[in-house]
């Protein structure tokens, strides 16, 4: 009998997710890193650098990899030989490690968890609750994975029920390009097939806690129906060339994880969910001696990668820009922009919509200036602003046209792709939008050189700041004239690879 002190998992808990806060699992840097040196589109290889770059800066300040640090995941199995030396249910105390981790003063981690879901959605302050499950096995240690998983990707997640006969792979393909780059990839694909419905999706997202290793199950070949897939699925997603942050290019997922499980004769379950390029997770075992004690990678593990933005970048003084500025910009080129930068993502945007419908005035001038999609960590020390990088910029899709007919705004800055409602509104008013890449909060975030709010205090981190920025990397992402790099970046380096493959045969 081992006797497992409910402190000891508290603690440990908190410890993990602070860990995972900041340090990728080094498989996936080593991933990354193989993938940046294959790269040959260079927008999708500044994006790599850029994560590769942010990721190195995390691993060495202990400040969050991406503003999203996510909702909390916790897998444990109890062994039946233990016991517990506590009062609290073992959901209460993974949910106290959640909230010690989420308001430790050292790193504080941003708190994204809304209660009331179809409701007030009332941020509840800590990050709980964890969404926990757990196994009873023979055993006498408690066996924990803690994961952190992003909004943005877990946004992306897929369900269907297929009919026996239908072919996996071709429903995985059919699905992919519809998630956009939301989702930041390069990243992992978990896919679960059979069980039911809730099984299904909960393999999913178990899968996302192996290690890359899709190198090695080539090497030695596959065993299983589940390992085919993984292949063949690898293979044929990135022969895809959405690329890294959807900006075209050779990589698009860097393994894909496969788990089944019998099924009813009339269903086909199958689930996928997308980890990004914020990937976050950590294992480790209570055996009653204490808390875990987790290693931290040697900084030897990631690569020495620089940035250079070359001759060609375009700088934009944001105090200064117009409308007529902005109309030669084209789609993928690299912008530094200096200046007064506002924010504002979806509950700001639905306060200011509101308050055009009734006619009230607004807060802030938007005349002539551009909005950033973000929600930004809490600074700790001499921070201005914790990391920053951008939210998911198709969820203003609906505010975009009012914002941009009504406010005199010119531009816009987020992550990954537009939906046409927006691109109609972007084009129709000879606006712009820029991409900053998901994935690099940190190194964005050192860009940002002052910091106040200027509006709706009472929304938290999703309130109207003013940043000054000095040289903040954007892409730009959609011109004027309403041309998306996440569609001409996508289709050339999809052709590109066809070709290829083409001329191999």
């Amino acid at each position: 009998m081992t006797v497992i002190r409910q402190d000891d998992l508290i603690q440990s808990v908190a410890d993990a997710l602070q860990f995972i806060s900041y340090y990728h699992p080094v498989d996936f840097i080593e991933a990354v890193n193989d993938a940046y040196e294959r790269e040959e589109s260079k927008a999708a290889k500044d994006a790599l650098a850029q994560i590769l770059i942010n990721s190195r800066m995390c691993a060495m300040g202990h400040r969050p990899i991406c503003q999203d640090t996510g909702i909390v995941s916790v897998f444990l199995k109890v062994g039946m030989n233990v016991q517990w030396q506590g009062d609290m249910s073992l959901d209460d105390m993974v949910n106290e490690g959640v909230r010690r981790a989420y308001n430790n003063p050292d790193n504080v981690l941003r708190a994204s968890v809304l209660a009331d879901p179809d409701g007030a959605r009332k941020n509840t302050g800590d990050n709980t609750p964890a969404m926990i499950t757990y196994k009873i096995v023979p055993g006498d240690t408690v066996d924990v994975h803690v994961a952190a998983k992003g909004g943005g990707s877990e946004a992306k997640t897929k369900f269907a029920m297929l009919n026996p006969s239908d072919s996996v792979v071709d429903w995985v393909l059919s699905v992919v390009p519809t998630m956009g780059a939301g989702w930041c990839p390069p990243g992992m694909l978990g896919i679960g097939i059979g069980g039911t419905a809730d099984k299904a999706m909960q393999m999913a997202k178990e899968a996302l806690l192996d290690p890359i290793d899709i190198h090695e199950l080539r090497e030695r070949g596959p065993s299983s129906r589940a390992e085919e897939l993984r292949l063949e699925l690898m293979e044929k997603v990135n022969d895809l060339g959405i690329g890294a942050q959807g900006l075209g290019g050779l990589t698009t997922v860097l393994d894909v994880k496969v788990k089944d499980c019998p099924t009813h004769a009339a269903n086909k379950p199958v689930a996928i969910i997308p980890n990004c390029a914020a990937t976050r997770h950590t294992h480790f075992v209570l055996d009653g001696s204490g808390p875990a004690q987790l290693e931290p990678p040697s900084l030897e593990h990631w690569p020495d990668v620089s940035w250079d933005v070359g001759d060609s970048v375009r700088r934009v003084n944001l105090d200064t820009v117009t409308k007529a500025d902005i109309q030669a910009w084209k789609p993928g080129e690299t912008v530094l922009l200096s200046g007064k930068l506002l924010t504002g993502r979806d509950a700001a945007h639905k306060k200011l919509v509101d308050m055009i419908g009734k006619g009230e005035r607004l807060p802030v001038d938007f005349t002539n200036r551009f909005i950033y999609y973000v929600g930004p960590v809490d600074p700790v020390g001499d921070e201005v602003v914790g990391p920053a990088g951008p939210t998911t910029a198709t969820r203003m899709d609906k505010f975009t046209r009012t914002m941009l007919e009504e406010t005199g705004l010119i531009g816009m800055v987020g992550k990954a792709e537009r939906g046409p409602t927006a691109i109609d509104a972007i084009r129709d008013n000879n606006a712009v939008y820029l991409m900053a890449v998901g994935g690099a909060a940190y190194l964005v975030s050192k860009a940002i050189k002052a910091s106040k709010v200027v509006a709706f205090p009472e929304l938290g981190m999703e309130a109207i700041y003013e940043f000054e920025v000095s040289d903040m990397p954007v892409t730009v992402a959609v011109d004027v004239n309403g041309e998306s790099v996440h569609r001409t970046g996508p289709q050339q380096w999809q052709s590109i690879i066809e070709e290829r493959k083409l001329a191999l045969t």
